[in-house]
């Protein structure tokens, strides 16, 4: 049984591909609903696909207001469809969603659309209130247990998870400050990027702290956007506009008992099972990877990420990733875009379409070269991962 559970996935390498993505401008657009934003990144993945919206049959959202609103403005009938929570966790979710959709039948081809208007739209993620709430985002499903000891927020929840590092392996700012200086190099090659002026260690360590040992440059960024991907079978790619970008493989792992704590071993363990199923579904190892896409929603999840998959062994991530070894001339350079960081918090949306870019080789002054094989991995409570690869 458990030899057939395993050649079920593997017939599911590359049998599906990434052929249109669409990104909105990042920043602050007043009067532009979730839906609005969600909606112009559909039409740009369509016409990046050269597809239109009849050519759709499958239709996944998230974080805008539903599927049946943007089904009717975008006029498509989908026989097939889905919405997911508004967690950044959820994204890797969707596109595993869609990859069985095509793949069982139900689909053939599936546009996945998020629309995220936070910043016009005020919302915080910290300080009390129910969109405030550490709950609110998912860290923590008791809010009584957590609230009054200052867990008002997933930037103090991953504050306690950094400073257990320290303590535990001596981790240092300095060390740190690696992860938001190369990702600021790598925005400032990119046009979409809101944040493009290069920083320096010491600009890093003068910097302020929002919640200690977490200072401004180690959070992500509350914007404006939205971001759109269309997947179909492989047979169907080929006819498409752009060159294919396969899904070679997936996995996924909760962690969700004691989820209203830091997990002690900063996720490495479910880390570790999703990334091996990933590679073993893409017939791949991690020494494969080209460029890493790790969820940067505050910078100790990419030193989280990097232990947890093994590229280095628990606690020696701080020095690892330092002399330029994340950079884009690195031995893996992760988030070229700028990430969560200095591009845009777009709940790993735009880290995909990165992936997808970076294989394409349309990345301009901030292309991998000769990148074949690009990870993503979201390192939370469900920890997802989905491998690409330029070539089936």
């Amino acid at each position: 049984m458990q030899t057939h559970r395993h050649a079920d996935r593997a017939a599911l390498r590359a049998a599906t591909a990434v052929v249109g993505v669409g990104t909105t401008e990042f920043g602050n657009f007043t009067g532009s609903s979730a839906d609005d934003l969600g909606l112009t990144a559909l039409e740009a993945a369509l016409a990046d696909a050269g597809l239109t919206t009849r050519d759709l049959d499958g239709l996944i959202v998230n974080r805008v207001s539903s599927y049946e609103v943007v089904a009717s403005r975008m006029g498509i009938e989908p026989r097939w469809s889905a919405q997911l929570p508004a967690e950044g966790r959820m994204t890797g979710v969707a596109i595993q969603m869609a990859v069985l959709a095509i793949a069982t039948g139900v689909a053939s081809t599936v546009a996945l659309v998020y629309g995220n208007n936070g910043r016009s739209g005020g919302h915080t993620y910290g300080g009390g209130g129910a969109s405030a709430s550490a709950a609110a985002e998912g860290y923590g499903t008791n809010p009584a247990l957590t609230l009054p000891y200052g867990m008002t927020s997933p930037g103090a929840f991953y504050a306690m998870m950094f400073q257990r590092h320290c303590a535990q392996y001596g981790t240092t700012a300095e060390q740190l400050a690696q992860v938001a200086v190369t990702l600021r190099e790598h925005a400032s090659r990119n046009p979409q990027a809101v944040f493009k002026d290069p920083i320096s260690h010491k600009i890093y360590l003068d910097s302020r702290f929002i919640v200690e040992p977490l200072k401004i440059y180690d959070y992500c960024l509350i914007n404006d956007g939205g971001v759109a991907m269309i997947l179909t079978s492989a047979d169907r790619a080929r006819d498409c506009a752009q060159p294919p970008v396969h899904v070679l493989g997936f996995g996924q792992q909760g962690q969700l008992r004691n989820s209203d704590f830091p997990p002690d071993d900063f996720w490495r363990e479910a880390i570790g099972t999703a990334g091996q199923q990933a590679y073993a579904m893409a017939d791949c190892t991690r020494a494969d990877v080209d460029v890493l896409m790790a969820y940067d929603n505050f910078s100790p999840n990419v030193l989280f990420t990097l232990e947890g998959l093994g590229f280095c062994a628990p606690g020696e991530s701080g020095a690892w990733i330092q002399d330029g070894r994340i950079g884009l001339r690195g031995e893996l350079p992760i988030n070229t875009s700028g990430g969560h960081l200095s591009e845009s918090y777009m709940q790993g949306w735009g880290l995909n379409v990165e992936a997808i870019r970076q294989l394409r080789k349309t990345c301009g002054d901030r292309q991998v070269h000769d990148a074949t094989i690009a990870q993503y991995l979201c390192a939370a409570p469900v920890v997802t991962s989905v491998v690409y690869g330029a070539q089936a």
